[in-house]
């Protein structure tokens, strides 16, 4: 008996491994196919808001417009500023909202979310503890706030709607203190109810909630913030402001 035939007839040589076969593919036209329907996506749900709207190309805010043709060289006239550069501006504004009692009540975390979002165009950021306070309850990394920072164009339309809008619909509104600067040309102002907004329905809050709004700019001194803040139409008390520019 030859050689390859005692390999053949030997049982070490186990049994030949079957290939697994190729799954056919099935045409377009296949009866089984025409039951496959593509996956929809899922629709957003009524809570989830949706996203901001980017702003159309070559626009420009009005209030921006404003301070570039008018404030800009009425402060370089009464500051006595030579150099167009060196003019104060805003540099960002800071909206924020401090949640203490959303430790025990979480809704109210979830509404001061969407309400920020709606009131700046700008998803709202969480803000978490630093320390934990047993007094309080509170522990290091719970949520307690959340924030906004605005910048460029949608600060523009902030400030311009805050200004012309929200300022003048606060209940017996007697003008803003122009003694709230951090002392480096900084504005800080607090309003006690998120309502004064028109963003904000009165019929669909259910939490009345403070915020809290800081106006960062290039000044370096309150005096030149104040007149900066000032020209851009800012409803400082007029007896104060008065004061302030005779100091």
């Amino acid at each position: 008996m030859s050689t390859e035939e005692n390999e053949k007839k030997s049982p070490a040589a186990g049994p030949r491994e079957k290939a697994p076969a190729a799954k056919a593919q099935r045409p377009a036209d296949h009866p089984a196919s025409r039951h496959t329907v593509a996956k929809k996506p899922k629709p957003a749900r009524e809570s989830e808001e949706a996203p901001p709207q980017p702003f159309p190309p070559g626009y420009v805010p009005r209030l921006y417009r404003r301070y570039r043709d008018e404030i800009t060289p009425a402060l370089m006239r009464d500051l006595g500023i030579k150099n167009r550069l060196a003019v104060p501006r805003i540099s960002k504004v800071v909206v924020s909202m401090g949640l203490g009692k959303a430790i025990t009540e979480k809704p109210r975390l979830e509404a001061a979310i969407k309400e920020l979002t709606a009131i700046t165009g700008q998803k709202a950021v969480l803000c978490l503890a630093r320390k934990s306070v047993s007094n309080f309850k509170l522990r290091q990394g719970m949520e307690i706030g959340a924030k906004v920072t605005l910048r460029g164009q949608r600060m523009w339309e902030f400030l311009d709607r805050l200004i012309t809008l929200a300022i003048p619909r606060v209940k017996d509104f007697r003008g803003l203190s122009p003694k709230a600067f951090d002392g480096r040309g900084n504005y800080n102002l607090g309003l006690t109810e998120q309502t004064v907004f028109p963003e904000v329905h009165a019929d669909q809050v259910t939490f009345h909630q403070g915020l809290a709004i800081t106006i960062v700019t290039t000044a370096v001194r309150d005096e030149i913030g104040f007149a900066l803040l000032g020209r851009l139409g800012m409803p400082f008390r007029r007896e104060e402001a008065a004061v302030r520019k005779a100091g």
